[in-house]
């Protein structure tokens, strides 16, 4: 008996000692190259969505380094450490289980493209499951749902840049990309917007900053509080206009997983 109770008070002291040492560990926070959302320019960080972290850190008396990486490095990290956040992540059923949310962020429309003058005429995913190969950035939602989707003909590149160049070289004649994106990558590209068709929609989808699941609950609430305060006092509208002027805000309660 008494080997017993000493077995499970060890066992629960290395759980907590665990579960100290998680919490811990200093917040990471990891971003890509996806303007106007998220981008480093000069080597900074900077777009709407590191401006909203940026913003809440403030508010919240915190302070993170926030590494601009390749997505899928981004999102290996935030699956596995602790306090870790990768920012901006679409909040999908494939994913709703692996992070802690905080957002929404920003609203998407996640759609086909090609070349005007490829002279395409696809309007539905049963379509597009059967033309060549489609150019997509690797592990991100829209890669993940098309997989489920049974696609095979799937070319995953390191980021969107990278899947506007193949669509300009021609190794591609088709690309999936969102609204949000689509004018700056295309710039960065030099693709003018007009050369460029849209076929058909295939998603859409709210960005959050995802977490790991070992991050603390207490500071997933924190944060939610916080953005949900910028939203109602106009500080989130204010730089949400200066970067995607016109566009939709996201609702002030985080939406179900599409």
């Amino acid at each position: 008996m008494l080997y017993t109770c000493v077995r499970g008070l060890l066992a629960l002291l290395l759980a907590s000692l665990l579960c100290v040492s998680l919490q811990a560990q200093p917040l990471r926070l990891y971003t890509e190259e996806y303007p106007p959302i998220n981008f480093s320019e000069d080597g900074k960080p900077t777009g709407l969505a590191t401006e909203v972290v940026q913003a809440i850190m403030q508010r919240t008396g915190q302070s993170a380094p926030i590494t601009v990486v390749p997505w899928a490095r981004g999102y290996q990290e935030a699956l596995t450490r602790a306090n870790t956040g990768l920012f901006v992540t679409m909040r999908t059923r494939e994913r709703e289980q692996l992070f802690k949310w905080v957002g929404p962020i920003t609203r998407n429309v996640t759609s086909f493209y090609a070349l005007r003058r490829s002279f395409l005429s696809i309007s539905r995913l049963e379509e597009a499951r059967e033309y060549g190969e489609i150019a997509v950035p690797r592990d991100w939602y829209s890669h993940q749902r098309l997989l489920a989707e049974g696609f095979s003909n799937l070319t995953p590149v390191t980021g969107p840049a990278q899947v506007v160049s193949m669509l300009k070289r021609g190794r591609v004649k088709l690309m999936v990309l969102d609204n949000l994106s689509l004018n700056a990558l295309l710039a960065q590209g030099d693709i003018q917007a007009d050369e460029v068709q849209l076929l058909f929609n295939f998603m859409h989808s709210d960005s959050y900053i995802a977490f790991s699941q070992q991050t603390d609950d207490a500071l997933i609430a924190r944060w939610q509080r916080e953005l949900d305060s910028m939203k109602r006092d106009g500080s989130f509208a204010a730089i949400h206009q200066k970067w995607l002027p016109g566009e939709p805000l996201p609702p002030l309660e985080p939406a179900p997983a599409p």
